[in-house]
């Protein structure tokens, strides 16, 4: 099947609660209404999250509203000790209660606990900020400050809104912008992560949706310079169908180039070897050298999220829309194997 190029506004539900309208996009199209939704609100899922990628440091910040599991994970990297922090705090039920924004384009959301508390502001123009202050971090530690995001000048998303085949109310609408410039100060104990633009870039996760019993996902995703250019990708696949528009782009200065499938080749007796991507167009061909891994379990009642994540960095080809080669070096970034099921 072909993939499917949505280029103007639509619904990803109908009146009565049935998801429509799937494909992928190059800007933010799909109108997701939580109104519209029939199922239970222990059914949703609807998360951000951002990465903040530096030639020594990788943060990420995350709020998740899992219906059963409301969380916010933050995590501190250091690529150059090969050691990490994360501090996560977890609240049951909460049953949309995070109040995460329906757009990706606007919208803030705080997640607050005792005297800790994470901050994710969109602002006029496409920017945003991160603050957090988290008194005790990673061994008592403190973490606090703030980052500004900036979008480049008329950037693209990959925007995709996905069905399950077996789980007709089943969906998941996302949005991946692996292209932020990045400028603020991250004070972790005694350590300060200074972020300047050139030197600095952000991932944005938008994720909105009904989950459906058992899901399983794989994602990768890095940006930085490459012989003078903002070189840029997102990949991934799970259980859901992508047949009408997958989530893989590369992009260069924000500006988007769509793949087909990608696959992932990985070690199954050892993750922190090379993997190696392929994609069945013939576009891609790219190997992840592995930093580090760190793994996270979350459980509640029967509810459960499994997530295995590795930091390093990619260097490959791929083929542009227009034919263009592109070869690239020691691009910063992630990529996981997430599971969740209920």
């Amino acid at each position: 099947m072909a993939q499917i190029e949505i280029t103007k506004p639509v619904s990803v539900l109908d009146d009565s609660g049935k998801p429509v309208n799937f494909g992928w996009a190059r800007y933010p199209y799909f109108n997701y209404d939580p109104a519209y939704i029939r199922s239970s609100n222990t059914n949703i899922s609807e998360s951000d999250r951002y990465f903040i990628i530096s030639p020594m440091h990788i943060l990420s910040f995350e709020i998740l509203d899992n219906g059963f599991l409301g969380y916010a994970g933050i995590s501190a990297v250091s690529l150059k000790d090969k050691k990490w922090n994360t501090q996560v705090f977890t609240s049951p039920f909460t049953l949309g209660a995070l109040g995460l924004p329906p757009s990706s384009s606007e919208g803030s959301v705080r997640f607050q606990k005792q005297k800790a508390f994470l901050d994710f502001i969109a602002m006029a123009g496409g920017a945003r900020i991160i603050k957090a202050d988290i008194p005790k971090f990673g061994h008592r530690r403190m973490l606090r400050g703030e980052v500004v995001l900036s979008p480049p000048a008329n950037a693209e998303s990959i925007v995709t809104h996905m069905p399950w085949r077996r789980e007709k109310n089943a969906f998941c609408c996302s949005c991946h912008s692996p292209w932020y410039t990045v400028e603020g100060v991250i004070q972790f104990g005694a350590t300060e992560m200074i972020f300047t633009r050139g030197n600095a870039w952000g991932i944005f996760d938008w994720n909105r949706g009904i989950r459906p019993r058992e899901d399983l996902r794989y994602q990768a995703s890095a940006c930085g310079i490459s012989a003078g250019r903002e070189i840029s990708f997102n990949v991934g696949y799970g259980s859901s169908d992508a047949q009408m528009g997958t989530e893989n782009a590369f992009f260069t200065d924000g500006r988007i180039h769509k793949l087909n499938q990608v696959t992932f080749h990985i070690s199954p007796a050892n993750w922190l070897l090379p993997w190696h991507f392929t994609s069945n167009d013939n576009r891609l061909e790219m190997t992840f050298y592995p930093n580090q891994e760190r793994v996270e379990q979350h459980w509640v009642l029967f509810h459960s999220l499994r997530r295995r994540q590795v930091f390093g960095h990619f260097s490959g080809k791929v083929l542009l829309d227009d034919g263009t080669p592109l070869e690239f070096q020691n691009i910063t970034g992630f990529a996981e194997r997430r599971k969740t099921s209920f």
